[in-house]
């Protein structure tokens, strides 16, 4: 059973993804915040598995209370998933950094939001490789970003930074796999060590990490 918070300031976006985890086998909604402070308050009190975080809200925002749960030792089994209208946030990244597992668009059909869900539970991030894709292609249009580069970027191998330039790309495994003619455990398995090597707790911290070194 995956336990879940719901925050968003609008009565009616909970409603329908309360209906929604309701009716779904597998699922439970253990709690629900109209605000930042509340999401807070909330995710220490009920401690779900998976956040859906909103962005924009009275009091501090989405990205402040992502920040607050990740750094919550109590909390270190939640994973938090922001919501976002995407065209008009220009925080997503930020919220990666911040220590958000993935995102979401709001308009992302039902079937597919279980299964992000799923995937996050089960350790995944980032969600859709084609998602991260459409990220990209909107970063490119905003100002440069300076780099600092990781500390223990030294300690990757050649490939693997061209993995990690791969996996900020948005290719998933198979994709990376079919590029550099390796099989997908090969992928899978660079793919862990960079992680390791740089301290990345998941997918999502990995691609941060790419852009915030300049390997993407």
């Amino acid at each position: 059973m995956i336990s879940v918070l719901l925050v968003d300031d609008q009565d009616l976006v909970r409603l329908g993804l309360c209906a929604l985890f309701d009716n779904e086998e597998g699922f439970t909604v253990v709690a629900q915040a109209a605000d930042g402070l509340a999401a807070v308050e909330q995710a220490r009190r009920a401690r779900p598995d998976v956040v859906l975080m909103d962005i924009r809200m009275p009091g501090i925002d989405g990205l402040e209370a992502t920040r607050r749960i990740v750094a919550d030792p109590g909390l270190a089994g939640t994973r938090v998933i922001v919501l976002t209208t995407f065209e008009r946030d220009e925080y997503v990244f930020d919220a990666l950094r911040v220590g958000a597992s993935g995102f979401l668009l709001k308009n992302t059909k039902p079937a597919l939001l279980l299964e992000a869900v799923r995937t996050v539970f089960d350790g995944g991030a980032l969600l859709s490789p084609s998602v991260t894709k459409t990220l990209i292609r909107e970063f490119t249009g905003l100002a440069p970003r300076p780099t600092t580069p990781h500390p223990h970027l030294g300690r990757l191998t050649d490939r693997e930074r061209e993995i990690v330039s791969l996996v900020a790309l948005g290719l998933s495994n198979h994709e990376i796999a079919a590029q550099l003619v390796v099989s997908p455990a090969t992928a899978r398995t660079h793919v862990s060590r960079s992680m390791i090597k740089l301290g990345a707790r998941d997918r999502a911290q990995l691609v941060v990490f790419a852009y915030q070194s300049g390997l993407a």
